[in-house]
């Protein structure tokens, strides 16, 4: 987690410079376990967390916004966790409103082909809960995890609740991001909201189990790719640590949104179906 910590740091760093506002981490950016036992052997409180503390010093030394994915352990402890999204804000205060614990649980199994097998419901505790909206200094953001961004109601309710742009942090697999469900699925999640999309993305290898497919990617609210990182395009290749954070910079505009919303209104027939 001291790893992952200074990798972030980098970016905090960069992104300062750049002169960004806030900045977007992946989903697990304090980790990525190896298996359910050590996944939940790892996670702390963020209020015990020197990973969290570490993010928060940071955004206080560069005055900038900083959301995090990261896992810590339920309330009251069990044998499973929670993945969870965080805002801090610029004073390095984290902002409870906007805590969000990921709905849909990812179960995978390649296992009779060779591939990876995946069982997030033996090591996740799932949320229950859509967190509004929250107002930043980007616009009012609405939160979702990698998995959820199969499912385009709970986007379809943030938008619903003012959102204009909407989060999926992720660690996506290498097989599912081959098959191009990751940028379909966020393009149309983008086009059905009309929301700007920010998908900040774990890529390479965690560990001898794992490897994430990466492709950080920004959408706007029109379905158009505004900016992407790299991607793996051969998961045996991937070495662990062979691979420096990429930072992608992008602005966000409010007018992009009002425009998609009025020159393609999406007027919903709630006396026919419920509204969501």
């Amino acid at each position: 987690m001291s790893h992952n910590l200074a990798q972030c740091q980098k970016l905090v760093k960069k992104a300062a410079d750049a002169g960004a506002k806030a900045l977007f981490l992946p989903e697990g950016s304090d980790y990525i376990g190896s298996g359910p036992e050590e996944s939940v052997s790892l996670a702390k409180t963020i209020h015990e967390s020197e990973f969290v503390r570490g993010l928060q010093d940071e955004a206080r030394q560069h005055k900038i916004s900083i959301q995090v994915g990261l896992h810590e352990p339920t309330n009251p402890p069990s044998s499973r966790i929670l993945n969870t999204l965080l805002w801090i804000s610029p004073s390095g205060k984290i902002l409870e409103e906007t805590r969000y614990t990921k709905l849909h649980l990812f179960n995978l199994d390649l296992g009779e082909s060779g591939g990876p097998v995946m069982k997030e419901n033996k090591t996740i505790q799932a949320g229950n809960t859509i967190v509004e909206p929250y107002s930043t200094v980007l616009g009012k953001v609405g939160s979702q995890i990698c998995f959820d961004l199969r499912f385009p109601e709970p986007a379809i309710r943030l938008r619903r609740l003012g959102a204009n742009i909407i989060v999926y942090p992720s660690a996506f697999t290498v097989p599912t991001g081959a098959l191009g469900h990751w940028e379909i699925l966020l393009r149309a999640r983008a086009i059905e909201t009309e929301c700007y999309i920010v998908a900040a993305a774990q890529c390479g290898r965690h560990n001898e189990k794992r490897v994430s497919y990466g492709d950080s990617i920004v959408i706007d609210p029109k379905g158009r790719v505004v900016t992407r990182a790299s991607k793996v395009e051969d998961e045996k290749s991937e070495k662990e640590g062979a691979r420096e954070p990429e930072l992608l910079t992008f602005e966000i505009d409010t007018k992009a949104v009002d425009d998609a919303r009025k020159t393609i209104p999406l007027e919903r027939r709630t006396d026919v179906y419920p509204e969501i």
